[in-house]
């Protein structure tokens, strides 16, 4: 596989290179060192994405990503499951597909200081390779947590405010995640798993204009960086060499994103896992509009404000939300990803409806929500700039036409809690694959700390041919 040569680092003295570190400890990683919470958080983790995946099987972006795949003979070797399809597929077509429809409702997994999706990209490539070789439960949700960890980890470290204006946060730390926790989930010793993370920089990927115009991009750019996680680390075991200085050497990520490498490198586990900052959106919608929508929605339900009598809308929000390309937009909103991102678009229509829904983006023309946001601002706030990204705060003060103002600050966003998320999943799965099936999905999920084929689950969520 290589010698693993140390580098220089910003001392001056010789250090272990990045990539070698973190595979290092990633293979050291035991079962018995993730926590109950841990191995919790990623069940739920998986219900969610299962679930955001059969409500959008039927998406544009969907059918595009799932029109891809190449269908293979039932019992060809290695096949793997697309979610809500009765074909046979490889691997990385398989993780492909499900990440982009993990993400296609925009309410996937958030990790804040990262600015990630991880899911989207972790756990698509886990499912796939789990159908590909005999893994345990064990197996999978010990992976699960180390590509959460390496993503996180790599993300904090790497992305600011200013750099995700262009790059796509998700494009950047998901295929670096996912190698890390692709490794794993293969068994890769250290000098291998460092060549599949070093392969998964070098498929860092993905900008953010789509966010200006509406573009589907952003769903690709999750299902690449899930293709490339998976050819990574089957390209690894199969020798090839990546370079262990990919992400600290002279021209590897850091010095392309003219970013500092830690100077103490970065450690895996230190502290409270990665894994469990994430948060699930309660709202389909991009992450920075989460909070201020929510508290537009607690101004129309607590003072019954009418939508035509509303003089002004302010909105504070941190400063990485109005800095996120299409999160500061008044429109025009030519298509419903430009409202999805939009935090003047989705409080504006929180404010109409009085609740944040699917329906919200039926508006895009709507007379009275442009009127809105005629007379909406949105200003970043101090508080929670310095709050951000351990709380990402929001507010909106709405002024009426009598002069009377109705103003809801929440320091932080409201997480869907693992109940409402089960119970999301619950509907979207069984609406699908029926009742039956999807409790058998369920179970073998809650299960998986026992479970002995982790492939078990992709094979459940396949339908099948005709339904």
């Amino acid at each position: 596989m290589g010698i693993v040569e140390p580098i220089r680092g910003a001392s001056g003295a010789t250090v272990e290179p990045l990539a070698a570190s973190l595979a290092r400890q990633a293979v050291a990683v035991r079962w018995e060192d993730i926590s109950p919470a841990v191995r919790d958080k990623v069940k739920v983790c998986l219900l969610d994405l299962i679930g955001c995946a059969f409500e959008s099987l039927a998406l544009p972006w969907s059918r595009q990503a799932q029109s891809l795949a190449l269908p293979l003979p039932a019992g060809t070797p290695g096949t793997a499951t697309i979610i809500g399809l009765p074909v046979f597929a490889t691997p990385a077509d398989a993780a492909f597909a499900n990440a982009v429809m993990g993400h296609g409702l925009v309410r996937e997994d958030m990790h804040a200081g990262s600015f990630s999706h991880l899911g989207i990209v972790v756990l698509p490539s886990l499912l796939a390779l789990a159908q590909a070789r005999a893994v345990s439960g064990r197996d999978f949700l010990t992976a699960a947590a180390i590509g959460y960890e390496v993503g996180g980890k790599v993300g904090r470290a790497v992305m600011t405010s200013e750099l995700a204006r262009i790059h796509r946060p998700t494009g950047v730390t998901g295929p670096i995640a996912a190698a890390a926790a692709c490794a794993r989930l293969l068994g890769l010793d250290a000098p291998t798993t460092t060549s599949a993370i070093a392969l998964g920089v070098n498929a860092v990927a993905g900008f953010n204009q789509w966010a200006h115009t509406g573009g589907s991009e952003m769903f690709f750019e999750a299902g690449a960086a899930a293709r490339s996680a998976v050819t990574s680390a089957r390209l690894a075991q199969s020798g090839a060499f990546g370079s262990p200085s990919a992400l600290d050497g002279e021209a590897g990520l850091f010095a392309a994103m003219h970013r500092s490498v830690p100077e103490r490198g970065i450690t895996l586990f230190d502290g409270e896992p990665e894994i469990l900052s994430v948060y699930h959106k309660p709202v389909p919608a991009c992450n920075f509009a989460q909070t201020a929508c929510l508290a537009a929605a607690r101004v129309a339900q607590q003072h019954r404000v009418k939508p035509e009598a509303i003089r002004s809308i302010d909105i504070h929000v941190p400063r990485a939300g109005k800095l996120y390309p299409g999160c500061d937009s008044v429109g025009p909103f030519d298509h419903v990803l430009q409202a999805k991102m939009s935090i003047q678009y989705n409080v504006a229509a929180a404010l109409i409806n009085g609740r944040v829904a699917e329906a919200n983006f039926a508006l895009l023309k709507d007379a009275g929500l442009h009127r809105l946001l005629d007379v909406t601002t949105l200003s970043v706030d101090d508080e929670m700039t310095s709050a951000f990204p351990g709380l990402q705060g929001g507010e909106v003060e709405v002024t009426t036409a009598d002069g009377a103002v109705h103003r809801v600050r929440l320091d932080n966003v409201v997480n869907a809690t693992p109940a409402e998320v089960r119970a999301r999943f619950q509907e979207a799965t069984a609406q699908v694959l029926g009742e039956a099936r999807m409790r058998e999905v369920e179970a073998c999920v809650d299960a998986l700390d026992d479970e002995a084929d982790a492939g078990a689950l992709g094979g459940l969520l396949r339908t099948e041919a005709g339904r």
